[in-house]
């Protein structure tokens, strides 16, 4: 089950829209500091997939990056965005895979049997999604959002099991859990969850 996700080159298109729909609302709002006209200013990343998220190796992918064109305020809004989980090098979608095999499995080498990633890795965002994303406003927020709330325990798997039984499709939970973590991935667009709109 888990061990077969595969994400391709179609669903990492499917994000890239996303992403693209994403800037244009945040765009359409101007410089969330003075107000002024949003230009973008993309950078390339060169994120790492593993074994599972194929299609975001097919070149480097750009950052979407807006910069504002007001004299005197030039500062930056990068928009949430549903490939990226802010500077990590691998995209959302292969953190998420890794530690939800880790946590079914309750072992890192496993998710790395699985996913092509170093169990260390691996460990790290677990902790990161149990202590530093588990800890953040948005999730406090967010969570609430939810009935039952999903524990912190339960992290990231719970949330996928949430929104792919709802879905009745795993990669469409997939898209959808990384909707609703996509606010948390910026710190310069304040309340960015009204930007996020996932299918």
């Amino acid at each position: 089950m888990l061990h077969e996700v595969v994400v391709g080159g179609k669903f990492w298109k499917q994000l890239i829209e996303i992403d693209e729909q994403i800037a244009s609302r945040v765009a359409a709002r101007g410089c969330p500091h003075c107000g002024g006209r949003l230009h973008r200013g993309d950078y390339i990343r060169k994120p790492r997939g593993g074994l599972v998220a194929l299609g975001a190796e097919e070149g480097a992918a750009r950052r979407i990056s807006l910069c504002c064109d007001r004299e005197g305020c030039r500062r930056r809004a990068l928009p949430p965005s549903v490939r990226f989980l802010g500077r990590k090098v691998y995209v959302g979608a292969a953190i998420v895979i890794a530690c939800v095999i880790a946590q079914v499995s309750a072992t890192a080498a496993t998710a790395r049997r699985a996913s092509g990633i170093a169990p260390r890795t691996v460990r790290r965002w677990s902790r990161w999604w149990r202590k530093g994303y588990a800890q953040s406003p948005h999730f406090a927020e967010a969570r609430a959002r939810l009935m039952p709330p999903v524990e912190v325990s339960e992290l990231p798997g719970g949330l996928w099991a949430r929104f792919a039984t709802h879905a009745g499709d795993a990669l469409v939970g997939l898209a959808r859990l990384l909707g609703f973590v996509a606010p948390s991935t910026t710190a310069s667009v304040p309340d960015g969850s009204r930007f996020v709109r996932v299918p």
